[in-house]
């Protein structure tokens, strides 16, 4: 069942709908929809009420005028429908979680206005778990308008809300910094974030519920983690304490296997190019879940996957420094920084300007390294730690070919931790 009701879309049904094989039934009433309905069994049996509401729709369907050669009217505004999954993968898919993305815009007299307006389109996105519409209004609700009181965070694209549904879900908005002309500030980056959150699905990645852009504003709606960042665990003295040992190994393990995933389970794989403390989220139990993806790269084997610098600095890997040609071998590094700085307890800056003699004496070396917070770990955990410091040392090689991926890391850990 797909209900697209009551979400302002406006303009044809996409053809594309007809390629949906696995669609059993869908509800798009009180829209502003025109235009003949698709040849495909879910909307050839569908009821008047789950098209009622939309005065423009034609076909053979009880309750509606037949089409005419002059039904189609999309001169003045278009759909542009895009299914964030591939079409071959929908038959083995439950149509309930394909997210559908609908980005409705009017049609330009040139092209080139047409991709100046494009920040101003309206956008939104529907999943399995909530309306598009109901959910920018239920967040708009929840948060007073983006008030102050209920922000929990800031990042390089946005800050973060905490908002109450009146389910009694409870989910972390990202909201885009607008721009002073009221666009939102570095679309790309905010539709980077969506395509990399729809097409993820892993324990250690926050789970994704939704997203809007609409009247100026562009958010993100993700599970709510309780216990925030790493960043903000580890900077808080009482909460650090209950970061003990093996939780610490834990979260460095969730990370690791979430790379490796993004890098080696993904197709095109996805670098991150922003692993820091702060976008690493713990819940209840601290597991670790990799966030904010807005500066993800989709590595296309078809392009050179040269880009702009985007990260953080002191996370940065050094050939960033010379080149911009971004790599899985970047967020290595940036994960060897964050491993360091799990076991320090703190940004690792004076381990990190000595590299060179990092490799000789690491038994040694870590009992000078270990969050001072805690009480020195058990002989079984020390040697853990011990292997995650190798790892970590060879992660911060100046080579990026030097480097491991994060599959042979993730295999490490997994035998020998």
């Amino acid at each position: 069942m797909l209900n697209l009701s009551y979400n302002d879309l406006s303009g044809e049904i996409p053809a594309s709908f007809q390629q949906l094989r696995g669609l059993s039934s869908v509800d798009i009433s009180y829209n502003e929809l025109q235009g003949p309905i698709p040849n495909c069994q879910a909307f050839q049996n569908a009821s008047i009420e789950a098209l009622r509401g939309n005065k423009g729709l034609c076909g053979n369907v009880s309750g509606l005028p037949p089409c005419t050669p002059f039904s189609r009217k999309g001169h003045n505004a278009k759909i542009i429908f895009a299914i964030i999954f591939p079409l071959s993968a929908v038959a083995s898919l439950p149509i309930s979680s394909i997210a559908l993305l609908f980005i409705f815009k009017k049609r330009k007299k040139d092209a080139d206005e047409e991709r100046q307006s494009s920040v101003n389109d309206e956008i939104f996105l529907s999943t399995s778990s909530f309306n598009g519409r109901i959910l920018y209004e239920e967040i708009i609700r929840a948060t007073k308008d983006f008030d102050a009181q209920y922000c929990i965070g800031n990042g390089g694209y946005g800050n973060v809300y905490k908002a109450e549904l009146s389910s009694g879900d409870i989910v972390a908005v990202k909201k885009l910094h607008p721009l002073h002309s009221g666009e939102t500030a570095d679309q790309k980056q905010f539709l980077n974030e969506v395509r990399a959150l729809i097409e993820t699905r892993h324990r250690n990645i926050v789970k994704f519920y939704g997203f809007c852009s609409f009247a100026k504003r562009s958010f993100l709606a993700y599970k709510y983690l309780v216990r925030g960042s790493l960043a903000s665990v580890l900077s808080n003295d009482e909460e650090a304490k209950k970061l003990d040992w093996n939780k610490r190994v834990n979260i460095i393990k969730g990370v690791v296997h979430a790379l490796s995933y993004l890098h080696h389970d993904r197709s095109p794989p996805i670098v991150h190019r922003d692993i820091t403390s702060s976008n690493i989220l713990l819940d209840l139990e601290f597991e670790a879940h990799v966030s904010d993806f807005g500066t993800a790269k989709l590595l296309n084997p078809d392009s050179s996957n040269w880009t702009n610098i985007a990260g953080t600095y002191g996370y940065l890997a050094p050939e960033l420094s010379h080149t911009m040609k971004v790599t899985e071998k970047c967020d290595v590094y940036s994960f060897g920084v964050l491993a360091l700085e799990v076991i320090v307890g703190a940004y690792p800056r004076d381990f990190l300007s000595n590299l060179s003699v990092l490799s000789p004496g690491l038994q040694l070396l870590l009992n000078n390294m270990l969050d001072q917070r805690l009480s020195p770990p058990p002989p079984e955990v020390e040697s853990k730690l011990v292997i995650i410091l190798k790892v970590a040392v060879s992660c911060l090689d100046n080579n990026p070919k030097c480097r491991p991926t994060m599959y042979t890391v993730s295999q490490l850990l997994s035998d020998r931790i």
